[in-house]
């Protein structure tokens, strides 16, 4: 009788894990889902679509740039940013983890965008990125803060000779 009891309260244990394990991987996958989504729309230049995924009070700290804390500063560097010359922007999740909590998790990854330079030649840029994501009272997720850097060198400042 022992040795049945404490079978089955090992079974009963292993399926527990094994749902908490299932429960943690569907939000990572929820999360890689809707990332791919906006990023999707983002290449389609759909600025409404792409700044709905953000939070209501999300922030966005662009690189080179000040954060931006509301949405129509949002707005305006999506706007900015889609309506650039020749642009072709896309990025992929390499990493995704979901808090033990369940309602707060992150993304990054990579990115890529190409668009036209003061002189209309295509300028290509590559990166990465990182995205803190929070499940809301509804059960959806949205971005609540948003980051990305170029991987290329910083350009060096003109100098006072060639100004």
């Amino acid at each position: 009788m022992i040795t049945k009891t404490l079978v089955l309260t090992l079974t009963l244990g292993l399926a527990a894990a094994a749902i908490c394990l299932a429960g943690d991987t569907k939000a990572e996958q929820t999360l890689r889902d809707a990332d791919a989504a906006w990023s999707k729309a983002a290449g389609s230049k759909d600025l409404d679509k792409t700044v709905s995924y953000y939070s209501d009070d999300a922030t966005v700290l662009p690189p080179n740039a000040s954060a931006a804390t509301t949405k129509e500063a949002i707005k305006k560097i999506w706007q900015d940013m889609l309506a650039s010359p020749g642009l072709v922007i896309s990025w992929t999740a390499t990493k995704v983890e979901v808090a033990k909590s369940g309602d707060l998790g992150f993304v990054s990854g990579t990115y890529e965008l190409t668009m036209n330079d003061a002189s209309g030649k295509p300028v290509t840029d590559k990166g990465k990125y990182v995205e803190v994501w929070e499940k809301k009272a509804d059960g959806k997720w949205k971005c609540g803060t948003d980051t990305w850097n170029s991987d290329l060198p910083a350009s060096a400042p003109a100098s006072a000779e060639n100004k």
